[in-house]
């Protein structure tokens, strides 16, 4: 059947131009107008009430009607609602399409001369065939959940017009407005029916697809939407029974702690921050606990917390001298910071380090100075540190991310001002992981410390309160730019006498208490501590002399359970029958002066030692051997050393044949310690001319420097540690290099007095000296 559609309408319409909607036949929709837009549709009352909408191709620039489409809708002004804020909410029904002929006038009003499109709707087996589908379609789509009003469900079931339904279907199909507009254009309706079909085929296939996703999504999540609608339900249960929510009481207890915190302004925003997402985080989601630890720290980080300094220097002086024997650099030091801070409040901390052979009490050194300051004391380990994570911490990407050990510290400690000890600084390590030693640059800065980032917490925290103390046991190990930044003092090893006073005030009462021996106190005798000293130890420190104090005590407390008579009294002979026979001997004394063997002057991590340099002759093409474990350095001082001899030998009373097919062999006993360092280039010479001049070196004269190939000698370090070393060996007579005289400063006045010293600039000097 063929149906003409007809309409009574003017020959001239008011026209409104559309940009965002399109208007079809027989829909009836609302728009809402501003002022200006109002006079079409004022003007419609003119026209039977009609008025035409079409579709802007573009924004108009000159006439309007090359802007336009050429199809539109006319359409019935039902109804006029004027709005109490200027403008109107107007009620529309399209009626039919049109095709725009002419615009006869542009303003005030448009006006647009029409004509309608004639659309014949043919009933056949293949409209009837897209009408049923179509139907069949919607209600697949509506299962999906795609619903539609009721009463466009009710009008589709009874329209078997294909140009009515097809247009109605296209209001609610989810298509872009130039798809819309091409639909409108389609004058065709079994054609139009046929795009409309295809449309929907296609969003009931994506809704089909977004189902099977959707569901599958379910099933991957079911359990945490079961654990989360549980936990809601038990949320209900507690509102009704009176009980507070676990996670709001939480919530509350953390907003109560950001509140208390005195944090910077910028690191409270950052926890509000994460406060407020953390709200939104399901309690069941790994993400919870990272938010939750991470607001954990920042909420007990110390940022305004600190202890009071003591400031009364007398007080403190008294507290480094009960707690350490001697050691007047550091203790004058400490001091000199509690002048300064008692007359500044606010001041950077200082970087020290302490650089001493092991046992001479640099970690105790630290402790005894947050004792006297009244600070917090902190002490981590570096020895073996590989990892850059461990100082500057993770960053929260990764599982199990924490800070770096120095907010960790800080956070453990308190307080924002504490001692913080970084020990072995010089026994830190690099690989791919990092090189700590790089890290540290920031941590130990006064000029950078002040905002210190942690990568976990990557908000800055001010270090500058913190009071930095490292030790080493060597300055060389330790980065140039690391050493730059931090102000070395340096402990020397003690002295017998000083182990004797370190022993009685200290080390004897705490390990008469460690071995139960409190209520039987054992005296010791001085001569029985010199004994241990010389016989049983052999070091810088006193960490040996300890331990062989503990194992006295500890064999008498054997006998005191084994009920035999008490000891009261510990001289040189109990000692020596619970000691057993000494490790240690005067190399010095014990030997006689021979011909090719010198005594040196060594420095160790461990404190000073004696070396001696032997050497031997023998028929041979190679002019030198060198063994015991040598370095490149000490073998240069070697090369050196002979050369001078040779260029000098006529001068020395050596003939110049004695070198001819002959091969020098220099050894350095001790083979198996490995032994580096130019300040034996004194004691190889004065071997070498000892061996071939014939005379004997003079065994209780002991050298150390190092020699130039003009014969120079030069400055060397650990002055102090050598001398020490030199008198426990039963040395008479030290050489030394002149521009070391000035160290001479750093030691004892007891040890001045049973040593001669003889300073030279010279090589010849030494053989005068040494040789006899």
């Amino acid at each position: 059947m063929t149906e003409n559609i007809t309409i009574n309408m003017p020959e001239i319409v008011p026209l409104y131009p559309l940009r965002e909607i399109i208007a079809f036949p027989y829909m009836v929709f609302t728009i809402f107008l501003k002022q200006e837009d109002m006079p079409p549709f004022e003007e419609a009352v003119l026209f039977n009430n009609l008025v035409a909408l079409v579709k802007l191709k573009q924004e108009p620039t000159g006439e309007l009607f090359s802007a336009l489409h050429e199809i539109g809708t006319l359409c019935k002004v039902v109804q006029i609602n004027k709005l109490a804020g200027g403008g109107a909410k107007v009620v529309l029904e399209g009626v039919i399409r049109v095709r725009v002929l002419a615009i006869v006038q542009q303003t005030p009003v448009a006006l647009s001369r029409l004509e309608p499109v004639r659309e014949f709707a043919e009933k056949s087996m293949v409209s009837e065939a897209l009408v049923g589908s179509l139907n069949a379609l919607l209600k697949i789509a509506l299962s999906y959940g795609r619903p539609l009003p009721d009463d466009v469900m009710k009008m589709i079931d009874f329209i078997d017009n294909p140009a009515r339904l097809s247009d109605l279907v296209a209001l609610y199909l989810n298509l872009p407005i130039d798809e819309l507009q091409k639909l409108l254009e389609t004058t065709d309706p079994l054609e139009r029916l046929k795009k409309v079909y295809m449309h929907l085929t296609n969003e009931v296939q994506r809704l089909q697809i977004k189902g099977e996703v959707q569901a599958e999504v379910t099933k991957k999540v079911g359990k945490s939407q079961k654990e989360f609608l549980l936990r809601e339900q038990m949320k209900q249960i507690q509102e009704e029974l009176g009980e507070e929510d676990s996670r709001q009481g939480e919530t509350n207890e953390l907003r109560s702690k950001i509140e208390s915190a005195k944090m910077p302004e910028d690191v409270r925003k950052i926890a509000e921050k994460e406060m407020r997402r953390l709200e939104r985080i399901n309690p069941a989601s790994p993400e919870y606990t990272v938010s939750r630890t991470y607001l954990d720290y920042l909420t007990t980080i110390p940022w305004q917390t600190s202890t009071p300094d003591n400031k009364d220097i007398n007080q403190a002086e008294a507290v480094l001298n009960e707690d350490h024997y001697d050691l007047k650099k550091v203790k004058e030091r400490i001091l000199e910071y509690l002048a300064v801070r008692a007359l500044k409040d606010k001041m950077k901390g200082p970087i020290l380090c302490f650089v001493g052979p092991p046992g001479v009490g640099k970690t105790s050194l630290g402790k005894s100075i947050a004792r006297t300051l009244g600070r917090k004391f902190i002490r981590i380990s570096l020895g073996g540190m590989r990892d850059e994570a461990e100082i500057r911490g993770h960053r929260r990407t990764y599982i199990g991310a924490l800070p770096g050990r120095i907010i960790q510290e800080i956070n453990r400690a308190g307080s924002n001002n504490p001692v913080f000890m970084l020990d072995e600084v010089d026994k830190i390590g690099a690989d791919f992981r990092g090189d700590p030693a790089s890290a540290l640059l920031e941590v130990l800065d006064p000029e950078q410390n002040f905002s210190f980032t942690d990568h976990y917490l990557d908000v800055p925290f001010d270090l500058t309160n913190v009071m930095f103390i490292t030790t080493a046991n060597q300055l060389d190990p330790i980065p140039a730019p690391l050493k730059d930044r931090m102000e070395v003092i340096t402990l020397s090893g003690y002295t017998d006498e000083e182990k004797l006073n370190i022993a009685k005030k200290y080390l004897i009462a705490r390990e008469v208490e460690e071995n139960g021996l409190a209520k039987m106190v054992p005296e010791f005798t001085d001569e029985a501590i010199y004994r241990i000293t010389h016989d049983y130890t052999r070091e810088a420190g006193v960490r040996n002399l300890q331990r062989n104090i503990a194992s006295v005590c500890r064999k008498i407390a054997k006998e005191v359970a084994q009920e035999k008579p008490l000891r009261t009294l510990v001289d040189p002979e109990t000692v020596a029958e619970l000691l057993g026979p000494p490790r240690f001997f005067d190399e010095v004394a014990s030997e006689k002066d021979r011909v090719g063997v010198a005594t040196g002057l060594a420095w160790t991590e461990s404190g000073g030692d004696i070396i001696f340099v032997e050497a031997t002759k023998m028929k041979g093409k190679e002019d030198l051997i060198l063994t015991g474990s040598l370095g490149e350095v000490m073998k240069e001082s070697a090369r050196a050393a002979l050369s001078f001899v040779k260029a000098n030998c006529t001068e020395l009373g050596i003939e110049k044949k004695a070198f001819d097919d002959t091969t020098l062999h220099i050894h350095v006993p001790a083979g198996s310690i490995p032994k580096d360092g130019p300040s034996a280039g004194i004691t190889m010479a004065t071997t070498i001319v000892s061996l071939f001049s014939g005379r004997p070196a003079k065994r209780d004269v002991a050298m150390t420097g190092e020699m130039s190939l003009t014969g120079r000698v030069l400055a060397i370090g650990g002055l102090k540690e050598k001398v020490l070393a030199a008198r426990r060996a039963g040395v008479k007579k030290v050489l030394a290099p002149a521009k070391n005289k000035k160290d001479l400063e750093d030691i004892p006045e007891n040890v001045k007095d049973e040593l001669q010293f003889f300073f030279v600039e010279d090589i010849r000097e030494v053989f005068a000296q040494a040789l006899k």
